[in-house]
């Protein structure tokens, strides 16, 4: 037989000896030793503290754990057990246990990829869009075809700041908008993320986190969603003047000119190389040119080139006998083997092979920049005629002819070339020319570009690209972007696992968090009531609703039929609770401060068993919240200012916590704590076990009134969520508060919370649902559900969530699959 374990402290696990490890005993009942109590973290709170044991929240004196009582009860057992068994003092003390229970209803998304796209997500009025302006500006641009504008891929659009973007379309959505759930524009965008392929989700967050690394890559904003089309938009920075303006003024004689602007543009790609990024194909509506004439590149723009070449590409595979089906643009110059993958990828549904995509690549497109520059228009319609001559060989698989072509172009290049610099710069010409071969392993690299350009104006004698070279040349992997997911957005069927469920669905509880999710939310209406619905309780089978009519109505949580009306109330009804004991009641109170105790037994009785009234005066206002703990003890919040605690046994007024300075408007009981809200502002905590005061929250916050008057408090663990009559609610997590959340435009009369979720209704007519997430300080909005009437009561269960409103109709929303 084992010997009985020491007593021990249950946060350093060590037995109590009465000199290293002294049992101090908490107002919760539960000992914990000195020293651990010195080095817990104190809550916001002054004077409190939380048991480790039981996580409640309780009195602490300031003079420290010392002012506490010793267990002397531990110390002589633990005395007794030491002299009976000295050896269990050098026993290994047994880890504690932590249950690990599911939660109630699964997140829709992962909380770490909430957190990796959250902050990407820009807010929805960041983006203005004028349609018109876009079409006419990207068609002057040449950086898009009529159709393609006119469907908004290339739009030119306005921020906030009146700073120009532009916007590439990443993802869409395929929720329906003819649903009573309204999904939170926060919420789509992080949807469609979420059912991206992780091939686009990497090379997306690649891109993001690149722009802010180089700043030679267009500054990526973020994420814009458009709740017009349902589209995903990747928004990035754009300046109005780009090469296209350089190359069509008469800049091609001015070697200086010409040399500035390689330098750039060599520069600049290998910036872009700096971040494993490539793109195969270049164009000169790319390049942007910013306030100091520096260029950088912008990689919506890039990512436009590869949609237009890959339409033209589509067009040439499906009328092949057509050589002039279409052609490339002048000014795009997408290098020979880009073209042979775009060709071999003529099913959409297939993925790529081994691509021959590299870093030289790049260099092809920036030489054949740099020829427009030096020699002009020619160059553009030389180059063009061959890469349409090309596509059509390729796409008819002659292999030899693609070589032939290449070499009789290159022949013609190197006259224009020769025309244009005569003998000079020899070594220049032969540069650009081994740039242009076909071969992606024969060209230089940049870096070697770079220079070559650079001593056309000055000879440095120090070799400052030496590093640079190397890093990049020791590079194994690239990304290409003209041939990434986000380019090539595969169709195919989604997978379906044993269960019967597709890839990317998630598995929840079938209640009204399902139906969300499944867009399939079904509503039934409870009528009954001839007045505005003014609290909502369940137990025992039954959903008890009270009302201004001055009756509470009994409906059955099953068929949802109405059961019985208790009658006796000559005010309004405010509040009501449900007592789960051995014989159940339920409690209702009015604003005459009358208190009924109803019997919940079938079949029910029509006289309440117990009637109470508090004392009132001409000031008084009546009852406006209950509130139930498992101590035997109920609450009431009054006009008064105070809350009274009233005995479940005798049914007598026990106490009167004073302290709110208005009216108490709402009270509820969480780990043998009560939480008072008032119109003052204000949150007063009290301890159950002696109703003694143990904090306030908001009260600085309160005198300045920012908020208003907290008109509804909700509970779940350590979480606290107050809801105030300007729209506001505010979440303290473990003591802690985080930001206010603008919830509502006017007045929240009502929250509930369920697990992470929580739902606030008021009197905009509309729920709003908003997840609370675990491992950081997030509250996020998933959507809403729009009401016909105000919504003055709220009722989470079993997956329904109950609704009472100012039209005297109870709705109820669940799962309709």
């Amino acid at each position: 037989m084992d010997p009985p374990e020491l007593p021990e402290c249950p946060v350093c696990l060590q037995p109590f000896d009465g000199e290293s490890t002294i049992p101090r005993v908490l107002a919760c009942g539960h000992s914990t030793c000195e020293t651990c109590l010195i080095d817990l973290p104190k809550p916001p709170f002054p004077r409190t503290i939380r048991c480790p044991a039981c996580t409640q929240l309780v009195s602490y004196p300031t003079q420290g754990p010392s002012a506490l009582p010793k267990n002397i009860d531990l110390l002589r057992i633990s005395s007794s057990l030491l002299q009976s068994n000295p050896d269990s003092l050098n026993s290994k003390p047994k880890p504690p246990t932590v249950s690990s229970s599911p939660d109630f209803i699964p997140n829709f998304w992962s909380n770490e990829f909430h957190y990796n796209w959250k902050e990407w997500v820009i807010p929805r009025d960041t983006i203005s869009v004028d349609a018109s302006v876009a079409l006419d500006e990207s068609f002057l641009l040449g950086t898009a075809t009529n159709s393609e504008a006119s469907s908004g891929m290339s739009s030119r659009c306005l921020m906030k700041s009146h700073q120009k973007v532009s916007l590439f379309k990443v993802g869409s959505s395929t929720h329906s908008n003819e649903n009573r759930f309204n999904y939170s524009y926060f919420a789509k965008a992080i949807w469609v993320l979420f059912k991206m392929r992780d091939g686009a989700l990497a090379e997306l967050m690649l891109i993001l986190t690149a722009s802010l690394k180089e700043y030679r890559i267009c500054t990526a904003y973020g994420l814009w969603y458009n709740e017009e089309n349902g589209d995903l938009y990747l928004v990035c920075e754009r300046k109005h003047t780009t090469l296209l303006n350089v190359i069509e003024s008469d800049i091609q004689d001015d070697i200086s000119s010409f040399a500035m602007i390689g330098m750039e543009l060599c520069e600049t790609i290998s910036r872009l190389h700096e971040a494993e990024l490539v793109t195969g194909c270049t164009s000169l509506s790319c390049f942007g040119i910013d306030d100091f004439g520096h260029l950088f590149i912008d990689l919506n723009d890039v990512f436009m080139v590869g949609h237009r070449i890959q339409n033209m590409i589509s067009e040439t595979l499906s009328f092949a006998e057509n050589k002039d089906s279409k052609r490339l643009e002048m000014y795009t110059f997408p290098s020979p083997e880009l073209l042979a993958e775009f060709v071999k990828k003529r099913d959409i549904d297939l993925e790529f092979g081994k691509s021959t995509i590299s870093y030289s690549s790049d260099v092809w497109s920036i030489a054949c920049i740099l020829l427009l520059f030096l020699i002009g228009k020619s160059f553009g319609e030389e180059t063009q005629n061959f890469l349409c001559s090309y596509i059509f060989t390729l796409v008819n698989e002659n292999g030899d002819d693609c070589e032939e072509l290449h070499m009789a172009w290159l022949d013609k290049v190197s006259g224009l070339l020769d025309t244009k610099l005569g003998s000079d710069y020899v070594l220049m010409k032969d540069l650009l020319h081994k740039c242009l071969c076909l071969d992606p392993g024969t060209r230089p690299v940049v870096t070697d570009l770079w220079k070559s350009i650079r001593e056309l104006i000055i000879k440095p004698k120090f070799e400052v690209m030496r590093s640079l070279e190397e890093k990049v040349i020791n590079k194994s992997t690239c990304h290409c972007l003209l041939l990434g997911d986000l380019s090539w957005p595969l169709k195919k069927p989604d997978k379906v696992d044993k269960n019967g469920f597709k890839d990317g669905d998630l598995v929840v509880e079938s209640g009204v968090i399902e139906g969300i999710r499944e867009n399939s939310i079904k509503c039934t209406d409870l009528k009954g009531h001839l007045d505005c619905i003014s609290g909502l309780a369940v137990g025992g089978g039954f959903l008890f609703s009270c009302s201004f009519d001055k009756t509470v109505n009994v409906w059955s949580l099953q068929g949802l039929n109405h059961v019985h009306t208790f009658k006796g109330h000559e005010h309004k009804v405010m509040a009501i609770v449900y007592v789960n004991r051995e014989a159940p009641i339920c409690i209702s109170a009015d604003n005459g401060g009358e208190i009924f105790m109803w019997a919940i037994k079938v079949p029910f009785e029509e006289n309440a068993f117990k009637r109470l009234n508090e004392e009132k005066d001409w000031r008084y206002s009546g009852i406006h919240a209950l509130a139930v703990s498992e101590a035997g003890y109920f609450y009431t919040g009054s006009g008064d200012k105070t809350i009274k605690a009233w005995s479940m046994h005798d049914y007598s007024l026990t106490c009167s916590m004073r302290g709110h300075k208005s009216v108490v408007s709402t009270l509820a009981v969480c780990n043998e704590v009560l939480y008072s809200g008032s119109w003052d502002g204000s949150i007063r905590l009290w301890c159950l076990s002696d109703h003694s005061p143990l904090a306030v929250l908001g009260e600085e916050e309160a005198a300045a009134s920012p908020f208003g008057s907290i008109l509804c408090l909700a509970l779940d663990n350590q979480t606290l969520v107050a809801a105030h009559e300007n729209g506001y609610i505010k979440v303290w997590k473990k003591d802690v508060a985080l930001k206010p959340i603008s919830a509502h435009m006017s007045s929240i009369f009502s929250v509930c919370m369920e697990g992470e979720w929580l739902f606030s209704g008021g009197w905009n007519k509309t729920v709003v649902v908003q997840k609370l997430s675990v491992d950081d300080d997030d509250v996020t909005e998933i959507g809403s559900i729009s009401g016909d009437s105000v919504v003055t009561a709220l009722l989470y269960w079993q997956g329904k969530l109950f609704v009472g409103q100012a039209d005297r109709i109870i709705k109820v929303y669940s799962f309709g699959g």
